[in-house]
């Protein structure tokens, strides 16, 4: 069996994935990325081998992606998180056409074709409007887990307006609708109508074609799929790895190498081949 990785190293989480020839997925791993990138990078990807009880050298091609990309310092090859989320969202999602990609520190609007071939893409990274980041300090503002806010956000009846979708001035608002005295679900119902605007104006300088999947961290949030849903007036499509579709695109690209360098669904060139992963040094060996 030949198996292809892909490291997605974000600007908050390391994800790693390991994929079998025959494109199923063996093996997953989630990290927080911390100070220390190359050893997340590293960390996640031999903790996603072990749990599928594979020698790490045995995976015969890696590839990096994200922020982090080229901290992959074991991988072969680094490619951009615009080719991953593009390939990872199509082979989840057959009939994706448009990707929405929200992280920690950027947000991403990718049109795409049928084979997870990018058209064309936008994205927000000068910004953390739309982010993690601007949900983070929503989060802390109103003293709620960020892991809470998308729950609580669905019990909004009247969810307010944000005078700035700006993640530094965001507190300012927020403490003025709790002093006026509206309810943390109101507010925070606001926070993401907010983000899900900002989004979709952004990605709509690409076109917005169904389907629209939404992918990165962000897209674990129930309150965020229904302010994007709602604004979009399209269903988005999400599932329990939708924060693993760029690592995902990532052991696509990995795999194919490993198999021949030639995309089976294309059947162009991927481009030259690095050495195998067991050739390549590990960090901290």
């Amino acid at each position: 069996m030949i198996y292809g990785g892909g490291v997605d190293v974000g600007s908050t989480q390391t994800k790693a994935i390991i994929l079998s020839e025959d494109r199923k997925i063996v093996a997953r791993c989630l990290i927080n990325t911390g100070a220390n990138v190359s050893m997340a990078a590293e960390r996640s990807f031999r903790e996603a081998a072990a749990s599928a009880g594979i020698p790490p050298e045995s995976i015969a091609y890696v590839v990096g992606t994200g922020y982090g990309r080229y901290k992959v310092n074991f991988g072969n090859a680094q490619i951009t998180e615009i080719s991953c989320h593009a390939r990872g969202a199509n082979l989840l999602f057959p009939k994706t056409r448009t990707v929405i990609d929200m992280g920690g520190q950027d947000a991403k609007g990718i049109r795409i074709g049928e084979d997870g071939d990018v058209k064309d893409f936008v994205m927000n990274d000068k910004c953390a409007a739309g982010t993690g980041r601007f949900l983070s300090n929503a989060a802390e503002t109103v003293g709620i887990g960020l892991d809470q806010i998308g729950p609580i956000s669905l019990g909004a009846k009247k969810p307010v307006r944000l005078s700035t979708v700006c993640a530094v001035f965001v507190e300012s608002d927020i403490m003025s609708y709790l002093a006026e005295g509206k309810t943390v679900p109101d507010i925070l119902g606001g926070v993401h109508n907010a983000i899900a605007a900002r989004t979709v104006a952004l990605v709509r300088r690409v076109g917005i074609d169904p389907e629209v999947t939404f992918t990165g961290g962000v897209s674990l949030n129930i309150g965020m799929v229904k302010a994007l849903e709602e604004k979009l007036g399209l269903p988005v499509n999400v599932c329990s790895d939708s924060h693993y579709i760029g690592a995902i695109g990532a052991a696509i690209f990995a795999l194919e190498r490993a198999l021949g360098g030639v995309s089976a669904s294309s059947g162009k060139p991927l481009g030259q081949a690095g050495a195998p992963a067991s050739s390549l040094p590990i960090v901290g060996q």
